[in-house]
């Protein structure tokens, strides 16, 4: 833990000697002191006998030194560009042979001259700056192999009982050190003096210690559970889980108290001294394993947790993570405190020889061995069952709920891998292979920790999202949450990786090189290009927008323009706006898409071909947008589909029909297909009403009484004035049509029926009659039908009509409009004949 909190340390001092590096003196780079500096350093890593901190001194050199040559590439930018732009001005050079005029030649020679002696400074820089950045990779090489041996080292086996004794003379030694020195301290007067003159100092730091030891987390923890479960205030997740950060803080500053009133009694020494000190830290990694095993797995009374487990798998999950928490603060202490101790101890004092030095390390490796193969096995049994509960669990979710299925296949892949680890660790441990079985099982639980800190910081930013957005329902299936979630697994990369044995120097690369940016396709594509044109865009689009705005709500109503010109000015504006900030935040960002022109076009060919429909309909949008053949609002059919036009985009419209349901019509069938547009221009139109009355009606006051209806309407114009048509004779009817202007063709139907229902009743009350359709069925030979009909017990049936009389038809009512009459129907066999009648 405390190697880990050092390289974060060393990982932002890193990033910070990045970020405020000067830039290049204005004089250039002293290229004598670099030759110098790069030849010594070359020299020190062929040797390979330099140490690891050396290497990382070196490195640091040489990155400030790449840097000031990255700078100095730039130098004389302005002045080159001019030089160039010069001679471009002077024409394409003379081909191979021909000659141009001697000024000109003259000027192009000096000019050629100035451009290279302007460019010598950028390209040293840059040579020197390639050179820079291979000697930090053979560093970094030369680091990563040292790395490597020592994960593969082999040390004395801890299941050899040999090797026991190691370890425990290193408990025997410790012991006995500590108890002489705190013996003699206790025999001094001076100890005693000290105490009864620090006695209320030290009553009154051991009584607040004890309190915030022993009751601060038990008081803290009512508290958070009565937020929790007692209130309904919104966001007392959160809450609560801010107030739960006591039971972390509370005792830790407890235990600095405590080691506080011991170091004022006088009566501790160097060693014991310095184990007290370890004892908050230590202390701090058990507190926040207990928090975060606690609002991971929360106790029962609360919420179920993030997880869901049942109480009594909450309850032993809590345990184990505790667990976790007392093996990593033991594994500290051991090579923090012990190990180095043990070193000193087996070393003896004073200059050794090579052979004792040989055996020292062999001792020390085989104490440490001894000592860290208990805590291995220990942490790998609590990380299998915590697995197993967890990777069961995951199982099951997976299983019963498909929404969650994917969080809980990682859950699933992740509780596999630990178990593999919790087994494989082990048995290296009990080879030999220490350092590598440390490498798996103490990065392991460190990334558990990691993870679950995300897990829950996403629950309070969900907490937040909720309380600021007053949402009831829970906010983790919102999208900033997520996103939230998303930004912080990405923060939490580099800590994983330095658990994982990166170095801050790795990080550092990366960031060097993250800020240098990709190429792409000659482009030169980084960050702070990325940012630029990000804000300039964003910028365009803004005011774009607004603009819009402005026009559609405040400009535009005040003009004489129509609804369907508005829009489309509202539109044109909108795609100039876009394409222009693109172009300026391209522009703003240095961005030269020249080198991208043939890339482009060949591109361009083959999405052409792909997207050929999608660009029709974009092209049809812009048609559209100008020329307005149709607007929004308008009455139109196309396609067989009549409705209102509700939205022009560019690549389709949107139309309304009369059953409220929207049809998408791509808009290269608008203008390719044929349109009706009934309120085009104008909403007037045509209604024709058809109408028939019986034969020997008359035909004249017929027209009358129609005339009179048609004038009656308020929505016909009498300019051009209504008229009645006497249309011919039809089968059944005289047929005559009323043919109407209306001024609103939208309110076609309603004027429709309006004059239906006035033509019934008027034709009623002058006794018209309006004709239907009907047959009379005459029968042939009806015995025929009648024969076999009667049966024993049966009345007789009525008597059929004789041969060639005809059939009284039954009194028919009239049938609904638009209904067709059923005729009934006889096969020749039966006898039967049909005949009209009218």
């Amino acid at each position: 833990m405390a190697a880990l909190v050092r390289r974060l340390l060393a990982l932002l001092l890193l990033i910070l000697a990045l970020a405020l590096a000067p830039g290049a003196r204005a004089e250039g780079p002293d290229y004598k002191s670099w030759e110098t500096a790069a030849a010594e350093v070359q020299t020190i890593i062929g040797e390979g006998t330099v140490s690891n901190e050396r290497l990382s001194e070196l490195r640091a050199d040489m990155v400030k030194w790449r840097a000031e040559f990255t700078a100095a590439q730039g130098t004389n930018g302005d002045e080159i560009a001019t030089v160039r732009d010069q001679i471009a001005a002077l024409g394409p050079a003379p081909a191979e042979g021909a000659t141009e005029d001697p000024t000109i030649a003259k000027r192009r020679t000096e000019l050629t001259e100035t451009l290279a002696r302007l460019q010598a400074p950028g390209l040293s820089a840059t040579e020197a700056a390639s050179r820079a950045d291979g000697i930090i990779r053979n560093i970094d090489r030369l680091v990563r192999e040292r790395q490597a041996d020592k994960l593969l080292r082999l040390s004395p086996s801890p299941a050899n009982p040999v090797n026991w004794g190691a370890g425990l003379s290193l408990f025997r030694w410790m012991g006995a050190w500590i108890y002489d020195e705190t013996h003699w301290r206790f025999t001094r007067p001076i100890n005693w003096e000290t105490l009864r003159n620090n006695a209320p100092l030290i009553a009154g730091l051991l009584l607040a210690s004890a309190v915030m030891l022993l009751r601060g987390p038990r008081w803290i923890g009512r508290l958070a559970d009565w937020l929790q479960v007692k209130t309904q205030m919104r966001g007392r997740g959160l809450v609560s889980g801010i107030v739960s950060l006591g039971q972390v803080f509370v005792p830790f500053a407890g235990a600095v108290l405590l080691v506080t009133a011991a170091q004022q009694t006088g009566f501790f020494g160097p060693i014991l001294t310095d184990l007290l000190t370890m004892f908050p830290a230590a202390l701090l990694v058990v507190l926040i394993a207990g928090w975060l095993g606690g609002r991971v797995f929360p106790r029962a009374g609360t919420v179920q947790g993030i997880f869901g487990l049942p109480e009594e798998q909450r309850t032993e999950a809590r345990v184990h993570v505790i667990t976790l928490g007392f093996a990593v603060a033991l594994q500290a202490l051991l090579t923090d405190w012990i190990v180095p101790r043990a070193q000193d101890y087996l070393g003896g004092s004073g200059n050794v020889g090579a052979d004792k030095a040989a055996a020292v390390a062999e001792r020390a490796d085989a104490a440490y061995a001894v000592l860290s193969a208990p805590l291995i096995i220990f942490a790998a049994l609590t990380l299998f069952r915590l697995a197993q509960l967890m990777r069961r669990h995951a199982l099951a979710r997976t299983e019963a709920d498909a929404e969650i299925a994917f969080r809980f296949k990682l859950l699933h892949w992740l509780s596999n891998a630990v178990i593999v680890i919790s087994v494989v660790a082990p048995v290296l441990a009990l080879i030999g292979y220490v350092a590598a079985a440390d490498a798996l099982t103490w990065p392991t639980i460190a990334t558990l920790g990691v993870l679950a800190l995300v897990v829950v910081l996403q629950g309070f930013v969900s907490e937040l999202y909720d309380v600021v957005t007053r949402r009831e329902s829970a906010a983790g299936e919102a999208l900033v949450p997520v996103i939230a979630g998303f930004l912080l697994i990405l923060a939490a990369l580099p800590v994983l990786a330095l658990i994982w044995g990166a170095r801050p120097e790795d990080l550092a690369e990366l960031w060097t090189r993250f800020r240098g940016g990709v190429a792409l396709g000659g482009v030169q594509i980084s960050p702070a290009v990325f940012m630029t044109f990000v804000v300039v865009f964003g910028i365009g689009y803004t005011a774009t927008r607004l603009l819009q705005g402005a026009l559609k709500s405040t400009v535009l109503p005040k003009t004489s323009i129509d609804k369907g010109g508005q829009n489309a000015i509202v539109s044109g504006i909108g795609y100039v706006g876009i394409f222009l900030a693109a172009v300026i935040a391209i522009s703003a960002a240095g961005i030269d898409l020249s080198s991208l022109a043939i890339v482009a076009g060949a591109l361009s060919v083959g999405i052409g071909f792909g997207l050929q429909n999608i660009v029709q309909n974009f092209v049809s949008g812009i048609i559209l947008l100008i020329e307005r053949p149709i607007s929004e609002g308008d009455w139109i059919e196309v396609g067989g589909q009549q409705g209102t036009v509700k939205a022009i985009s560019v690549r389709s419209t949107i139309i309304e029909t009369f059953d409220r349901t929207d049809v998408i019509v791509p808009n290269g069938d608008l203008v390719a297909g044929q349109v009706t547009n009934w309120t085009r221009g104008n909403k007037t139109g045509r209604i024709i009403v058809p109408v028939g009355v019986a034969y020997g009606t008359d035909t004249r006051r017929v027209s009358e009484i129609l005339l009179e209806i048609a004038q009656a309407q308020p929505l016909v114009m009498m300019a051009p004035a209504p008229f009645v048509v006497f249309t011919g004779f039809g089968a059944d009817s005289l047929d005559f049509e009323i043919r109407a202007i209306l001024s609103d063709i939208n309110f076609g139907l309603r004027v429709k029926t309006e004059i239906n229902h006035q033509i019934a009743e008027r034709f009623t009350a002058e006794g018209i009659e309006i004709p239907f359709a009907q047959r009379d069925i005459w029968l042939r030979n009806p015995e025929a039908l009648n024969a076999g009909a009667k049966r024993p017990g049966e009345a007789a049936a009525p008597a059929a009509p004789s041969e060639g009389a005809q059939a009284l038809p039954r009194p028919m009512s009239p049938p609904e409009p638009g209904e067709a009459m059923e005729a009934a129907h006889l096969s020749d066999n039966d006898g039967a004949e049909e005949g009209d009648s009218r």
